[in-house]
């Protein structure tokens, strides 16, 4: 099949909902089709590739609104020991931006506690290139977080969430914070941990107002039937848009 063939095949298998029978559709379609122009701009179907800043932007087929923020840069997922590295881009930050396109897609935008980014395990996930879920919050876990708020601080907290024992804590900025980074300090061996977890960040503004960040961490626990996939607190189909 000719390159330019396969490719549209890709990506209509990802569009489809069908990336788990190929785990490596997202580096195809990031590495092959938005970051071949000689310029460095990239190209459909991302609708954004910042070579610099080591990130592309894919429109999800799930949802209305959902986007996905992938390195550039072979990065395999949770378990990946670049992603904690000093110099390694600051993903969360920069998918955090992308809840402007999400709010594109909507009848009217929704505020900044509305909206999550999640990265699923290693054991929770279809694709085997790192990519951030950029979408609207679950209501009933905006509830849930509503209520926690006044337990929350800068210490992780444990907070059940859709059945499973996540862990919690403030954050009142993002860019710069490097959740990754924060979530292997907890760490003896993050080589061995890393990708048994998943990380989800929500907007909660702060006490005295200010916009901030709740931070959410949950382990595998497979004999729970718990596989760490932070995107279930995520409504691909944005139903709090409909709440007044």
């Amino acid at each position: 099949m000719p390159v330019a063939a396969a490719m549209v095949f890709w990506l209509a298998e990802v569009m489809a909902g069908h990336a788990s029978e190929n785990p490596d559709i997202l580096w195809h379609i990031v590495h092959e089709r938005c970051t071949i122009k000689p310029d460095g701009q990239g190209t459909a179907p991302c609708e954004e590739t910042n070579i610099r800043a080591g990130y592309a932007v894919l429109k999800d087929h799930t949802g209305p609104a959902q986007y996905l923020l992938i390195p550039t840069q072979r990065v395999t997922g949770m378990e990946d020991p670049a992603i904690i590295k000093k110099d390694a881009p600051d993903y969360f930050a920069y998918a955090w931006k992308q809840t402007e396109r999400v709010n594109r897609h909507l009848a009217h935008p929704l505020p900044m506690d509305d909206m999550t980014l999640a990265i699923n395990s290693a054991y929770g996930r279809t694709q085997n290139q790192l990519h951030i879920h950029v979408d609207c919050i679950r209501p009933d876990v905006k509830v849930a977080l509503h209520w926690a708020r006044p337990q929350l601080g800068t210490k992780w907290v444990a907070l059940s969430l859709n059945g499973h024992g996540y862990r919690a804590r403030l954050l009142p900025v993002l860019s710069g914070a490097r959740p990754f980074q924060l979530l292997a300090t907890d760490m003896a061996d993050p080589a061995g941990e890393m990708g048994q977890h998943t990380l989800v960040i929500a907007g909660m503004a702060q006490a005295d107002g200010r916009p901030g960040f709740v931070l959410l961490d949950d382990r595998i626990d497979l004999q729970h039937g718990d596989h760490a996939s932070g995107e279930e607190l995520q409504d691909h189909t944005c139903q709090i848009q409909n709440f007044p």
